[in-house]
């Protein structure tokens, strides 16, 4: 029950951490990997307390939702005293976790959560920055394992980090829309500002824009083989375009990709590939 209070599943978003360790193509050494580990689990203890503090939050319209309505809280199998507590005890390891690492992460940290409580407070509720403010938050993840590192990554994999959560959380919307229906805006008050229409908009658009920018980024990088998963990468977006199509649950739940075989596979290929032109 606490591992479903901590989303747990959800840990998965923070593997961006690795992307600084990975593609800037240092030593995979006992210590760099360490400290990346570190870092990883830093930003977990700090993403399950924002999880918490939106449960809280949100107890009554999860409620009703036909999904969330089974989290531990709204459940009611874990009181909101309870979780307070645990969520204090979480963030406060974080940070001394993130403080004994690094200073400018443990100050990525203190804005990774509060941007998550200014977007669960408000903005969640504004089209357009909701969506944004999530794809920020992704940015802070993936340039924090630099800051540990204390190495300098590509502006270029620091937009496509960026266009990818887009990606993600415009198909998430979508998702939402089509489950929901005519319901929708009763559980997520910004949705009554999205539609199918506009939502497949954004899907196209910032689909593009990853594609077009991984391939800047693949040429101008200082492994210009990259350019050679390309065929990959695109097989890899263009399967997860066409699940929202269907409505797969995937595409609300990402955490359950490994469902689709095909993008499973794809992902592994483009993660093997990868490695082999910048290590080999």
């Amino acid at each position: 029950m606490i591992l479903e209070l901590l989303r747990v599943k959800q840990w998965y978003k923070n593997l961006v951490i690795f992307l600084p360790l990975i593609f800037v193509g240092l030593a995979l050494n006992f210590e760099s990997i360490t400290l990346t580990l570190l870092g990883f689990f830093a930003l977990c203890l700090m993403s399950s307390t924002n999880y918490i503090i939106n449960d809280i939050l949100d107890i009554e319209k999860d409620k009703v939702h036909p999904e969330k309505k089974f989290r531990p809280i709204p459940a009611g199998k874990i009181s909101i005293t309870l979780a307070t507590i645990i969520a204090m005890i979480l963030a406060s390891s974080s940070l001394i976790l993130g403080f004994f690492l690094s200073q400018t992460f443990f100050f990525i940290l203190l804005v990774f959560f509060i941007l998550t409580q200014i977007y669960s407070i408000g903005l969640k509720n504004e089209v357009f920055l909701d969506i944004i403010l999530i794809s920020t938050n992704f940015v802070l993840r993936a340039i924090s394992g630099a800051f540990i590192l204390n190495v300098r990554v590509s502006p270029w994999l620091i937009l496509c980090t960026f266009l990818l959560s887009l990606f993600l959380a415009s198909a998430k919307r979508k998702a939402d829309l089509l489950l929901l229906k005519e319901k929708a805006k009763e559980h997520k008050k910004v949705l009554e500002h999205y539609s199918l229409e506009l939502t497949n908009n954004l899907l196209l658009v910032t689909m593009i824009l990853l594609l077009i920018s991984y391939c800047l980024y693949s040429f101008l990088s200082i492994h210009p083989n990259l350019i050679y998963t390309l065929p990959i990468a695109l097989y890899v977006i263009f399967r997860y375009f066409y699940l929202t199509t269907k409505g797969s649950e995937i595409t609300r739940h990402p955490e359950k990709i490994y469902k689709d075989w095909r993008i499973s596979l794809g992902i592994i290929f483009w993660i093997l590939v990868t490695f082999l032109i910048i290590y080999l």
